[in-house]
C-alpha cells in the first residue's frame, strides 16, 4: 500500500496531463495545491453545518493532490527543477497537512485531542524524512503512511464517510467516525514509521562520516509525488 512503490503506474496518468499543462509555471501549481488544501480543510471544519461540506472537502482535496503531483512533473519536463522549488514544495506540503488535518480536527468526525496528536505525528514523520538528509544521510521516504498514502487514505475515507452518512444513515463505527479512526491510524503508524526512519538514519550515520551539503542550482521548481 506504499504508493511510492507505484510511481511508474501513476506516471501513466500524470505525465500526459503534465505535458498538456507544461505552459503553467510549476510554482503556480504548487500555490494552487496549497490554496485548495486550505479550502479543503475549511470545508472539513464546516461539516458541523452540513454533511455536504464533506463532499466538497473531498473534491478540493482531490484537486489539491492532483496539482501536488503535477508540479514536479511539469518542472522536470520543462527543465525547471531546483533546490528552491524543492524547499517551497516541502514547506507548502507541511502547511497543507496542517490545513487538512486541522480541518478534520475541528470537524464533528474526530475528537479534538486525537486530531492534534495526529497532526504532530504526521509532522514528525515528515520531519524525520528530511532531517536525515540535513545531518548527512539520505532523505528517507520509506515505510508506511508517506504523504501519497495519507492523501489517498483521506480521499477514500472521506468518500466512504459521506456515503455511510447520506445513504445508510451510519455515523459512528465503534464510537468513532471513520475519519476519526483514520486519524488514530496516523498517530500509531506515523510514529512507528518516524522511529523507523530515525533508526535507519542512525545506522547510516554510524557507518558514514557526516557530509557537507552543497547548495543546488536555483532555477524554478521541483517536487516528488510522495512529497515528504
Amino acid at each position: 500500500m506504499v504508493l511510492n512503490d507505484y510511481r511508474e503506474q501513476a506516471d501513466v496518468v500524470l505525465l500526459p496531463i503534465a505535458k498538456r499543462i507544461q505552459w503553467i509555471s510549476p510554482n503556480t501549481l504548487t500555490y494552487l495545491s496549497l490554496v485548495l488544501a486550505g479550502l479543503s480543510g475549511l470545508s472539513y471544519a464546516l461539516t458541523d453545518r452540513s454533511d455536504d461540506y464533506l463532499l466538497l472537502a473531498f473534491l478540493l482535496l482531490f484537486f489539491s493532490s492532483l496539482f501536488d503531483g503535477l508540479d514536479g512533473k511539469v518542472a522536470r519536463l520543462t527543465n525547471r527543477s531546483s533546490a528552491k522549488g524543492d524547499l517551497l514544495d516541502h514547506v507548502f506540503d507541511r502547511y497543507s497537512d496542517i490545513f487538512i488535518l486541522g480541518g478534520i480536527t475541528f470537524s464533528p468526525y474526530c475528537p479534538m485531542e486525537i486530531g492534534f496528536i495526529a497532526i504532530i505525528s504526521v509532522l514528525m514523520l515528515s520531519y524525520m524524512g528530511t532531517q536525515a538528509q540535513a545531518v548527512g544521510g539520505k532523505r528517507h521516504y520509506g515505510g508506511w503512511l508517506g504523504r501519497a498514502d495519507r492523501l489517498m487514505l483521506l480521499l477514500v475515507a472521506s468518500m466512504v464517510q459521506y456515503i455511510l452518512i447520506v445513504f445508510f444513515s451510519t455515523h459512528e463505527i465503534s464510537s468513532f467516525y471513520l475519519l476519526g479512526w483514520l486519524m488514530i491510524l496516523f498517530i500509531f503508524v506515523g510514529n512507528l514509521n518516524a522511529f523507523q526512519r530515525l533508526y535507519d538514519t542512525w545506522k547510516e550515520l554510524s557507518r558514514e562520516p557526516l557530509k557537507e551539503k552543497v547548495a543546488g542550482a536555483e532555477t524554478d521548481d521541483t517536487i516528488e509525488w510522495e512529497g515528504e
